[in-house]
């Protein structure tokens, strides 16, 4: 489903997008254990981060992610800044190739909170899934309570379409709202 061309990493001016795979798992598990604090804070958006994982987990996960891309299911790009560390992850999931419609999930490591990462690699996505990918609508949902996550979301350019209500639950049973937002062609 996916064009070839979807092997060739993006460049941004401070960071490079590849597509996870074999050999990864060793970053991604330093990268996600290091800022498992913060991301614990959102439950409801990352439930994979309530369990900490393992290295053999997270290569798991990047060679699980190459089956998702070559089922046409699923995209995870790694984000690398210039220094070659890895600063998080964006990734394109819940794809309808019918319309086509897909979302973007996003998360950026605790020590690179506040540089605007999230929002250079958001909005490379965002224009990779238009031009390369042929997206008519590309969505993001996060809790309504997530300042840094909304913030982003707006400053790809992406509109806030609605506020769910008791949408969503933590793991202690808490209902909480979660906001969609959307960029469409």
């Amino acid at each position: 489903m996916f064009p070839e061309s979807v092997d060739t990493p993006i460049q941004t001016p401070r960071l490079t997008l590849r597509l996870a795979g074999p050999g990864d798992g060793k970053a991604v598990y330093a990268t996600v254990v290091e800022s498992l604090d913060s991301l614990r804070t959102w439950p409801t958006s990352l439930p994979w981060a309530l369990y900490e994982p393992s290295i053999s987990a997270s290569e798991d996960f990047c060679v699980g992610s190459m089956r998702e891309r070559d089922k046409g299911t699923g995209l995870v790009f790694l984000v690398w800044d210039h220094e070659q560390q890895l600063v998080g992850s964006v990734g394109l999931h819940t794809i309808r190739w019918d319309i086509p419609s897909m979302e973007i999930g996003f998360w950026v490591r605790s020590c690179a909170h506040g540089q605007g990462f999230a929002k250079e690699a958001v909005t490379a996505v965002l224009h990779f899934a238009f031009t390369h990918l042929k997206a008519r609508r590309v969505f993001a949902r996060t809790d309504e309570d997530n300042v840094g996550s909304r913030a982003t979301c707006a400053s790809a350019g992406m509109r806030l379409e609605g506020v769910m209500k008791n949408e969503r639950i933590t793991p202690s049973g808490q209902l909480k709202n979660g906001c969609v937002y959307a960029s469409t062609r």
